[in-house]
């Protein structure tokens, strides 16, 4: 099958376009800059927010993985609807038979973020003018993945944490790994597209507890002490000065990190034919991941 996938230099996107690759799809990665591109599969040019530039970039596609977003950006709701509407109608015109896109988990209720207002409008954008199935999905724990970067980051440089409430909201993270799966899983199903799929790990989780496994895991130890007086726009000012993340994002997703996001459907499973594992494996997994990086940025060893 040919299929292209955009974001194929982020996170997600990388480890998709290399898993269609590894499973002999033909992988197309569309970005604005091709010459640097050394991911899988074969770059080609285009921007999801220029029309003329996605002709030739879907000429031939069998699917497409719309897995951008312009969260760095402080106007990123207006530019991923916008780009999502020039996506989806050239998806449209060139036959594309399925877009498959990566949004946010979550029941639609007052109070929520811009960004996962953002997302779910991304969503229902695809769905609307393309035949879409949307995987909504909480923190992707993977090395390489904001969300989790910050928590490893809070959790290496803070022994004693005074943190904000949404510490204790609950979540449903989901490995790298089983994302990917389930992302891949969905390409030839039947019967799947115009409509949405939770994704995540067994259970819920705070982010409280999550911090305290990383810490476990990290040989660290850690004190926790949430007050009510930390407002979200305060918190991302504290991320800022504490993680290396910029403050459009960190902003963005503590904006977020106040509304509880669980799976309520698990059909996703019976789909695709696979069950996820609990967060502390894929943390695991995913520290083991960091730590090889980050000693082979330095030339240390890893461990």
């Amino acid at each position: 099958m040919r299929v292209l996938v955009t974001g194929a230099s982020g996170f997600v996107g990388g480890h998709v376009a290399a898993r269609l690759d590894a499973d002999g799809h033909d992988v197309i990665a569309l970005t604005r800059r091709p010459e640097q591109y050394r991911g899988a599969g074969s770059p080609v040019g285009g921007d999801v927010t220029d029309p003329e530039s996605l002709v030739p970039a879907l000429d031939g596609v069998d699917a497409a993985y719309y897995l951008v977003h312009s969260l760095q950006e402080d106007d990123f709701a207006e530019r991923d609807a916008r780009a999502a509407t020039v996506f989806a109608a050239a998806a449209t015109t060139a036959g594309v038979g399925r877009v498959i896109y990566l949004g946010g988990l979550g029941e639609e209720r007052d109070g929520w973020s811009e960004h996962l207002r953002s997302r779910r409008e991304v969503e229902e954008i695809l769905i609307d003018l393309a035949p879409t199935v949307a995987l909504r999905a909480a923190i992707v724990v993977g090395d390489g993945g904001i969300s989790w970067e910050i928590l490893c980051q809070l959790v290496e440089r803070l022994p004693v944490m005074v943190t904000p409430r949404w510490v204790t909201t609950r979540t449903q993270p989901i490995g790298l790994d089983d994302a990917v799966t389930y992302l891949v899983g969905v390409l030839a199903a039947d019967g799947v597209t115009s409509r949405h799929f939770d994704i995540g790990g067994p259970e819920p989780m705070t982010y409280l507890s999550m911090m305290r496994i990383a810490a476990r895991l990290m040989h660290r130890r850690l004190l926790i002490m949430p007050i009510p007086l930390l407002t979200p726009r305060l918190s991302s000012h504290w991320l800022r000065l504490l993680t290396d993340v910029d403050t459009a994002t960190t902003r963005a997703l503590v904006d977020s990190m106040t509304t509880e996001v669980v799976v309520h459907d698990r059909s996703i499973e019976a789909v695709t034919g696979h069950r996820p594992l609990p967060f502390e494996a894929v943390a695991r997994q995913a520290l083991t991941a960091r730590a090889t990086r980050k000693g082979a940025a330095t030339g240390a060893p890893a461990g």
